[in-house]
């Protein structure tokens, strides 16, 4: 390469001399050259132009704006019509060609900014529903919620003292309160304001207040560079461990009387959600784990917990469905009996299989596989699933109680180094129990102008940020129901590895008798109904929710 190009500076030492031979050489150029072609540069042929590299920071702020000569080739003829922008192509759910949209979106910005429209999620959901009064019960944890309404939202801003403090008193004692299908005035209903405030309260340990300890997967970037004062002191380790022990007995025993109606255990790696016996059309405690992996399931085994895989058991049945329908259609062929062979080839023991290396007299010079690696061979199916919203795991009954004790004494449970070294699982409760710190939802109302036509609406946001468990979902919608007057829609934010809670395990049961019993659990009766249906959303969850006559629609 260094032949090739004169003046080549491998390591780029001397600059001045490289530029320097460049000068003298394009100057001998000229001198060489005929008058005529430097007098005529018109004649000289232009070289074609080289399309500019498309910088990859740009968004439609900082990006260089095309030249009048190119916006008039690109401006259709007057008889013309014009193209729809690729936004609305992109939010059409009849249009095929999505392809051109996601070029001409890598290529200028992302969803966000193109959309301007009040931080709307990147991906839009196409799984919609008809029209209910009822949405499902989505069991997943929403980190920020967003509704908008054409009402305005001053009912849930500045609240009094007198409110707040009301608002608390009502959680703790565990008031229902409701409401008419419409309220004239929102912002002077003392009542709505208050239960606006109980709305937005929910439990929490362990509590430090310097820390965010939800969401725990994937929070080291976030967590980093804080100070944690448990990450080098075994003591400290200690105690917040045997704190954090007492609290989660505490939430168990709440939840075995029926007196809390779940809660979840997040920690670094995979997240718990323990629901009473009721809930989700199951009659005994039930709890589930997502993600998993091949050593936690292992563990679990070898302490004694019975527990299924319910994705991967459907997809066992469905696969084993179509074979059996295969067969039946099927006519008996040699090909039929070769599989029966494979198959029994397969249950031959391990030390059979290589008994030919033996007749052979090699069996010394061939290394065999180590037990484990036939092992994991065997399990390859299980192990893919790893890290995957596949891998959830179920645990019924007693099992939740032997889980209990496996989670406390688990050192794994724990981090060992980074960022979350020390620091024990978050628990999250919708209600009371030892050792645990009362927090709310932070709610910020937010007015913007769009343009419609050629004027501007006024449309007005109501932003919710936190974790969102499912009751507080619920009990906002019912506020809204009757503040904006049936008309509303929410974008919701859902935390990814939770969206697997809702798949469908159980079958339903007598539903008065479920309700009957757990009436004490600190939800409202209609909130308790909706939790207590099957999950129907699988291992999605809600990302929009819209209200239109006092009926909601929704897309998973």
């Amino acid at each position: 390469m260094c032949a090739a190009v004169p003046g080549y500076s491998p390591g780029f030492k001397r600059p001045p001399e490289t530029l320097r031979l460049k000068r003298k050489r394009a100057r001998r150029n000229e001198a060489a050259s005929p008058p005529c072609s430097r007098a005529d540069p018109a004649s000289a042929p232009r070289p074609l132009p080289r399309p500019g590299r498309r910088n990859p920071f740009s968004s439609l702020d900082n990006a260089p704006r095309p030249g009048t000569r190119e916006l008039q080739e690109q401006r259709p003829p007057p008889g013309s019509q014009a193209p729809r922008h690729p936004l609305w192509q992109f939010l059409d759910p009849l249009q095929e060609n999505k392809s051109t949209w996601k070029e001409e979106c890598s290529e200028r910005a992302d969803f966000a900014t193109l959309t301007n429209d009040l931080h709307l999620p990147v991906s839009i959901p196409d799984v919609s529903s008809s029209p209910s009064t009822e949405f499902p019960a989505d069991w997943s944890i929403k980190t920020r919620l967003l509704f908008t309404s054409s009402q305005p939202f001053t009912w849930a801003e500045h609240l009094k003292a007198q409110e707040e403090a009301q608002g608390f008193a009502q959680h703790c004692r565990a008031t229902s309160v409701n409401f008419p299908q419409s309220i004239q005035e929102p912002k002077l209903s003392t009542e709505l304001r208050c239960a606006f405030q109980q709305s937005l309260i929910y439990w929490l340990h362990p509590s430090l207040p310097w820390l965010q300890l939800f969401p725990r997967i994937g929070a080291d970037r976030k967590i980093a560079g804080k100070t944690s004062l448990c990450s080098h002191d075994e003591t400290l380790q200690q105690v917040l461990m045997s704190e954090w022990s007492v609290s989660f007995t505490s939430l168990y025993n709440l939840l075995k009387a029926k007196l809390c109606p779940y809660f979840y255990v997040c920690t670094y790696q995979f997240t718990v959600l323990f629901r009473a016996a009721g809930l989700a059309g199951s009659d005994v405690i039930t709890a589930v784990i997502s993600p998993t992996t091949r050593g936690l399931r292992e563990a679990m085994r070898n302490e004694g917990i019975e527990f299924s895989l319910p994705l991967v058991e459907e997809t066992r049945s469905k696969t084993q469905k179509n074979s059996e329908t295969n067969l039946d259609t099927e006519v008996n062929s040699p090909e039929t009996g070769k599989n029966t062979e494979d198959g029994e080839e397969q249950g031959v023991s391990d030390d059979e299989s290589f008994s030919w290396l033996e007749e052979m007299g090699v069996q010394d010079k061939i290394k065999k596989p180590d037990a484990i690696s036939i092992k994991l061979r065997k399990e390859k199916n299980e192990v893919q699933v790893d890290h995957k919203p596949e891998s959830v795991a179920l645990v019924k009954g007693t099992n939740t109680f032997i889980l209990l004790n496996f989670l406390i004494n688990c050192k794994s449970l724990v981090a060992a180094a980074g960022p979350q070294a020390g620091l024990p699982p978050t628990l999250l409760s919708p209600v009371a129990f030892r050792g645990a710190t009362m927090q709310t939802l932070k709610a910020r109302s937010i007015n913007v102008k769009t343009p419609v036509h050629s004027c501007y609406n006024d449309i007005f946001s109501l932003e919710i940020t936190g974790p969102v468990m499912p009751h507080c979902l619920h009990a906002l919608t019912m506020l809204l129901k009757s503040a904006q007057r049936g008309a509303f829609s929410a974008v919701l934010y859902t935390h990814e590895p939770t969206a697997v809670f809702n798949t469908n395990t159980e079958q339903i049961l007598n539903k008065e008798t479920m309700c009957k019993d757990l009436t004490k659990c600190g939800l409202h009766l209609k909130t308790l109904d909706q939790l207590i249906q099957l999950p129907t959303l699988g291992k999605s969850s809600i990302r929009l929710l819209e209200m239109r006559d006092y009926a909601y629609t929704w897309k998973s």
